[in-house]
């Protein structure tokens, strides 16, 4: 089935010639002159259809699938407005900023320069594509930082009350890892989660048995954890658990997954951080929220002052 879809998608992308061709070419929205067509909204919205196993030629997916391209194209419309808005307060990424992020990803999955690019192939990717997401990517946080960060405030008061809520996880992180455990959709997922859980088979077993990430051959492990670089929802993920922790298992982009936080070399010694040491540790959690909610207030106005012309 998935294989039909990517079929399905990649004619939708390619076709060259009459009606088709003259529907990619027609203009799906405007931003403030700049024009997103269709061509580009369903390259964009490819990967979330094929996660979500939609048949856009099944016209019982028709809503799903509208539902899809207007979640992109919302995203391509901010992407643009964020763009916009980065040449304005003359901010740009340069090269090297994207090589230093493509080349901390390498190290992360432990792969050279051919396998990645061979993995990028393999994902429907390329390395072209890869840098102009990352260099959006960098180009949103430069714009949160300068506009939207150094409005944000935690106080004394809010770090002290969170201590004292969470005192029993507030933990020395330092030299953490994060092992990920991908299961294969041929395996039972619940079945092997039951034996990590009862201790019948290690996490790191269990990922060189049944994972299909890359980093298999490692036991899952992806490396150590860089907290100030993760995104809410595995910061939420994460900072819910103690050293040596496995998740429950989870939904990752399509796959069944598990998560497993550990000390190298087997030590799930806990030693608790003083109010002091856990601030910086502290205000990073309650920054990040606050930070999101004035983005956000902040892309509405962009949005607002913006002239947006959706023509779906």
């Amino acid at each position: 089935m998935r294989k039909i879809l990517v079929l399905l998608l990649a004619i939708m992308l390619t076709a060259a010639c009459g009606v088709q061709a003259a529907q990619l070419n027609k203009v799906a929205a405007v931003v403030n002159g700049q024009v997103i067509t269709m061509f580009d909204l369903q390259k964009n919205a490819l990967p979330d259809i094929i996660r979500s196993g939609l048949n856009p030629e099944n016209p019982a997916n028709a809503k799903q699938v509208d539902t899809v391209f207007r979640k992109v194209l919302d995203l391509m419309i901010m992407d643009i407005l964020i763009a916009q808005e980065a040449k304005r307060l003359k901010v740009s990424i340069s090269p090297s900023e994207i090589d230093n992020e493509i080349a901390k990803l390498m190290q992360g999955r432990n792969m050279t320069k051919q396998q990645f690019e061979e993995q990028l192939t393999r994902q429907k990717s390329s390395v072209a594509e890869l840098r102009g997401n990352i260099e959006k990517t960098l180009l949103r946080q430069k714009i949160m930082s300068m506009e939207v960060g150094r409005k944000v405030v935690v106080t004394p008061e809010e770090i002290k009350a969170y201590y004292e809520a969470h005192k029993s996880t507030m933990y020395d992180r330092s030299g953490l890892h994060m092992g990920v455990l991908v299961y294969s959709p041929k395996v039972n997922a619940a079945a092997i989660a039951a034996q990590i859980r009862s201790r019948t088979l290690t996490f790191e077993e269990a990922a060189l048995k049944y994972s299909i990430a890359p980093n298999k051959e490692k036991g899952g492990d992806m490396g150590p954890v860089e907290w100030d670089r993760l995104n809410p929802e595995w910061e939420e993920r994460l900072t819910k658990m103690k050293p040596g922790d496995v998740t429950e298992v989870f939904d990752l982009q399509g796959h069944k997954a598990q998560v497993h936080l550990f000390r190298p070399g087997g030590s799930s010694e806990l030693k608790i951080l003083t109010l002091e040491e856990a601030k910086p540790q502290i205000d990073a959690i309650l920054r990040q929220p606050k930070a999101m909610e004035r983005f956000d207030d902040y892309t509405g106005q962009l949005r607002k002052k913006a002239v947006i012309d959706i023509r779906l």
